[in-house]
């Protein structure tokens, strides 16, 4: 699976997408040929305590589509098509003037002991991670990364998705600009509360006792809570 993220990032941390923007970004999203499934991430209502509450407030709007393949993905981030008019932020003007930037990577979906999202009314959220990089040996990284930091995840309280995204080499035509972070990671949880919970256990603990086995890496890390929808391809 190939996911494309996009990103909407106001530099002063104030801007937010407007609810017929978001409308609107869910249709041009469900329309994308040949795109398996979007996620569409917002700024949460109100903030939870979490342990990296200094990163900041995050981007003011981003999307996570899969594909099947890296091809689909190329075909779906040509000239003309929607995700060209998304980048540019057409229609959208809660978005115009943002700085966009994407990037194409490997998904990797990691095992969870219940998947199962809690039905209700609360919006799921996501706990997105980007690493910008690089590491001194990618391999050395990737391969202690992707054999310990994924089972301590599944430990996490309430968490219904663990995926890591990896690089790779890809072809585009888009308005916006390319980044090419080493790694982005996404865990999934009920609701923001259930996400405060699941990071104020002991399972942080485990992590960060994992976190300074890391092979030698540059550029930090970031994180950030953010509501979660899921789009459908429309038929």
């Amino acid at each position: 699976m190939i996911s494309l993220f996009m990103t909407f990032s106001d530099p002063k941390g104030e801007r937010r997408i407007h609810a017929n923007d978001l409308a609107a970004a869910a249709a041009m999203v469900g329309s994308i040929p040949g795109m398996a499934e979007g996620l569409l991430f917002t700024p949460l209502e109100q903030s939870v305590d979490h342990p990296y509450k200094a990163d900041g407030a995050g981007p003011a709007f981003a999307l996570q589509l899969r594909f099947p393949d890296l091809f689909a993905c190329e075909a779906a981030i040509d000239r003309g098509g929607a995700l060209a008019g998304l980048a540019v932020a057409s229609g959208l003007p809660s978005l115009a003037g943002l700085d966009v930037t994407h990037q194409a990577m490997v998904t990797r979906a990691f095992p969870v002991d219940d998947a199962t999202h809690a039905n209700g009314t609360v919006t799921p959220c996501s706990y997105l991670v980007h690493y910008p990089g690089p590491a001194d040996d990618m391999n050395a990284w990737n391969l202690h990364y992707l054999e310990h930091h994924p089972l301590i995840m599944r430990t996490f309280p309430g968490v219904r998705q663990i995926e890591i995204h990896t690089r790779i080499d890809w072809v585009d035509r888009l308005p916006s600009q390319r980044v090419e972070y080493m790694q982005r990671n996404r865990l999934m949880f009920d609701s923001p509360q259930a996400l405060a919970r699941a990071l104020a256990s002991d399972v942080i603990k485990r992590m960060r006792a994992d976190f300074v086995q890391f092979p030698p890496f540059a550029g930090g890390n970031k994180h950030f809570p953010m509501l979660t929808r899921m789009v459908r391809p429309i038929a």
